[in-house]
Parts: C-alpha cells; structure tokens; sequence
C-alpha cells in the first residue's frame, strides 16, 4: 500500500479548531486484495451473516416458526429471547471492543443455529415446547453480540455521504434471507427446517473469512479508527462515558423502543390472526421484499450529495412521520374489522382468491416499506453522530437492548392475549411518540460534519482519560503505517 497523500482540508482526523490542518490520505490496495479491502464488499460479506441468521429467523417468525410452534410457545420464546437480548444489548458494546467484532460475530450468529435447531426437536418431541424457549434466550444473549458488531461496522466503514448507501446494502441482503426463508418456510416440512439450519451454520463461519477492521480504508482514504481492545473494566467505563459526554442519543430512546414493537401486531395480529398458512407466506415473500425497496429508497435520501446532511436529517423525520400516519390510518380500517376472539385459530382464514385480500397485502407492503425505513434511519442518525467503530458499538448495543425491552414487553403481552386493537393503537402511539422525541435531537446535535473533537471514546485511553485532539491523530498515522507493513 502506497505512503499516504497530505490533503490540504480539514478532515476527520484533525482538530475542528484547526482549519489548516493536514489529512493522511491512504490508498486502498489493487487488484483482488483491494477488492477483499474494499469497504462494500465487507459489508456485503457483514449482510450474508445476516442473511444466514437474522434473515431466516425473521423468515420463521413471520409465520410464527414456519407454522410448526403454537403461537403460545412462539410468543413465550420470543418473550425470552428479547428480555435477554435486551440485557445483553446494552453491555454488548463493551464485549465488542474487548473481542473485536469478528469473533464477536461469530459468538453471536451460532445462537441462530441453536434456535433453528429447537424447530427439529419440536417435530420429533411435540411436548419440546419448553426447549424452544430456552433456544430463545440464548438466542437473545448471541442476538445482542451479533447485532452490536454488525451495527459498529455498517455504521463507521462508510464515509458521512455513504452512509444511506451502506445501511441500504446492508439491509437488502439480510433481508434477502427473509425473502428466500419465507419462500420455503410455507412449506411446514422438517425438510426446508434442516435447510435453514445448514444455511445458518454456514453463516457462523463467514465473521472469520472478514477482513480486520484496523486494516480498513475508507473510499475517500481515511482510515478506520478500531476500537483498542481494552479491558471489559475500561469498556463499561467507555460505556457511562459516552452516556455522560453525549447525552442526546437518549433523545433517541423511544425511537428505539418503538423499533421492534410494530413487528408482534404486523405478524401476529395481522398476518398470522386473518389469513391461512398459503396467505400468510406470500404476504412474508411481499413483506421481506418491501423492506429491501424501503431501505434503498430511503438509504438514497439520506446521502443525496446535493443538500447538507442536516436538511437530510430533517427530510428523513418528515418522511418518517408521514409514512406512520398513512400506513396506520389505513391499516385502522383493517384493524376494526375484528378481534382476537372472531379470528381464533379454528375459525376460516382468508385465502390469496378472496375478495379484500389484494388490498391487505398491498397495506402490507407498505408496513415492510415503513419498517426499513424507520430502521434505516435509526441507523444514519447515530451514523451521523459519531464515526468512531467504539463508540458507535455503544450506540448499537443501546439500540438493541431498548428496542429488545419494547419487543419483549409486547411479545409477552401478545402471550396473554391483549386485544388486537390495543396493541395497533399502542404501536402507532410510539411510532409518533419516538420521532417527536427525536427532533429536539436532530435539531441540536445532527451537524454537517463530524470532527474527532467530538469523539471523545476515540480519544479516551485505556484508564479513561481524554486524550488531546492532536496526540490521537498522530497515533492514528502510527496504526495506519504498521497496518500497511503488515
């Protein structure tokens, strides 16, 4: 790899007080090793881990495990997974950048594996509903590492224009895995269950063939900052450090909480409590697709070059609050149609050749739209915050263990049979309630550009002190010269 190139502008790895300051910009290496090096193909290679994992898994509960688990012990196995992925979601920042995020995704996608697995011990034992539930709450643990990492490297390879860009590819191929998984997963066989299993076994080994993020360049020549690897003690530290030093991203806390709560109506009050198994598995192909248009739209919005990031921020919350309100007017009118107890399981669901069926899975679609979008955003804006792999690993392990806790809360209240329209209205309710409590965050803390002034977990060393702007800088020169002789 070639010496780097000074640029004269002020840039990411220099003092924001200094406008004549220097950049190192570093060639990204030729021919296949460039292409291995190159950020997008580690992100293709970060979205088959999840295409083998999540992807299938969200294929699965989508028609409540392929339709091979009651909803009860679907519901109870979802109630114990979330609880413990919100557990270890907010320390999973911390246990990332003590194992790196490889092996951290490695740990994390062999839960999958496991709770895949459960489905084949309820087809041979049918009283195994207890064993499911306990492969949730592993998966929960495994499910807050592996999302914590994906959500530190999707977010700081790219450059503060590509960041749309990034999530939207990322998006669509682990959705990619909820599109074949659905596809299959109608079929209700033992067969296409042992599939997803050697598919998700393949996707435990695919953290290892990745590339080492301190060895990453970025497309415009800058250098990933990787997080030091210090002790869990200092990580915990980080941890309150980054609450304390930037106290907007709880601004963005009801956001998260709403972020996986829509997910038990749209699959269980809607999809899984109107339509039979053959309905129910076109609506998911439909739905798994529709998230793949959401995020790229959106992602698209998000790095238009022609306007500053901040109006992109604001346009993105605008979109965002309309989608909630068309998507959820029109689905009220579904929604008042019936009830949990006119809809039981021994009643007639409706088929893809009955009359209303187009416009339910058109409404559908749209549910998958809002989805990636509202996810996709979520993403950016904490993107948006910080560029440092640290800190937004601290960022993604709060996103996930909130978002885990509201998943948790409305699985258990499915469990017990809340009506249906409660738990409709309760989701559009946090829907409008986490984007009103974003925008005084969007407003005060989204700026143009992000300085490593603002990065105060890049430079904090390994006994919580804040290093000086400048002495951090010049270590980064120092990794980026020892990564290229190695």
């Amino acid at each position: 790899m070639a010496e780097p190139v000074v640029d004269n502008e002020k840039s990411y790895t220099g003092s924001s007080n200094d406008d004549h300051a220097a950049r190192k910009v570093y060639q990204q290496p030729t021919g296949l090793k460039g292409l291995y090096y190159n950020p997008i193909t580690q992100i293709v290679m970060l979205g088959f881990v999840c295409f083998m994992g999540p992807g299938l898994f969200n294929a699965l509960n989508g028609l409540g495990a392929g339709g091979q688990v009651d909803s009860k012990t679907n519901s109870n196995a979802n109630t114990a997974l979330y609880s413990t992925f919100s557990f270890m979601g907010f320390f999973g920042g911390s246990v990332n950048n003590v194992l790196g995020p490889r092996l951290t995704l490695l740990i994390g996608s062999m839960g999958y594996s496991l709770y895949i697995g459960s489905y084949l011990a309820i087809n041979i034992h049918s009283n195994a509903g207890g064993f499911v539930v306990a492969a949730g709450a592993i998966l929960g643990i495994c499910a807050g590492l592996l999302w914590t990492a994906q959500g530190s490297l999707m977010m700081a390879y790219p450059t503060e224009t590509q960041k749309g860009k990034f999530i939207g590819i990322f998006w669509s191929i682990f959705n990619l895995g909820g599109v074949v998984g659905a596809s299959v997963a109608a079929g209700r066989n033992w067969k296409s269950t042992v599939g997803f299993l050697v598919l998700t076994l393949i996707g435990v080994f695919i953290p290892m063939l990745m590339a080492n993020p301190n060895k990453m360049i970025r497309s415009d020549g800058t250098k990933v900052m990787t997080p030091r690897h210090p002790s869990l003690k200092t990580e915990i530290l980080g941890l309150l450090v980054t609450l304390k030093t930037d106290p907007m991203i709880i601004l963005l806390f009801p956001m998260f909480f709403a972020s996986n709560w829509f997910y038990t109506w749209q699959f269980s009050g809607f999809n899984g409590a109107i339509f039979d198994i053959r309905a129910r598995g076109l609506n998911n192909v439909c739905y798994w697709i529709s998230q793949i248009i959401g995020s790229v739209l959106i992602g698209l919005l998000l790095d238009r070059k022609s306007i500053s990031r901040r109006i992109r921020a604001y346009t993105g919350w605008t979109v965002l609050f309309l989608m909630v309100f068309v998507v959820h007017i029109w689905g009220y009118f579904y929604q008042k149609q019936y009830t949990r107890e006119s809809v039981a399981p021994e009643t007639e669901k409706m088929d893809i050749y009955d009359h209303g069926y187009a416009g339910r899975v058109m409404f559908y679609i749209f549910c998958g739209i809002l989805d990636a979008m509202w996810q996709t955003t979520s993403y950016w804006l904490m993107g948006a915050m910080s560029n440092d792999p640290s800190k937004l690993a601290f960022f993604a392990g709060f996103y996930k263990s909130i978002q885990s806790a509201g998943a948790a809360g409305i699985w258990r209240a499915d469990a017990v049979k809340i009506p249906y329209m409660n738990m409709f209205i309760s989701e559009w309710a946090l829907l409008v309630g986490g984007l009103v409590f974003a925008l005084p965050m969007v407003i005060m803390r989204i700026k143009d550009h992000t300085d490593l002034d603002d990065e105060i977990i890049a430079r904090m060393d390994d006994r919580g002190h804040i290093r000086p702007t400048e002495d951090v800088a010049a270590e980064m020169d120092v990794t980026a010269k020892d990564a290229r002789a190695s």
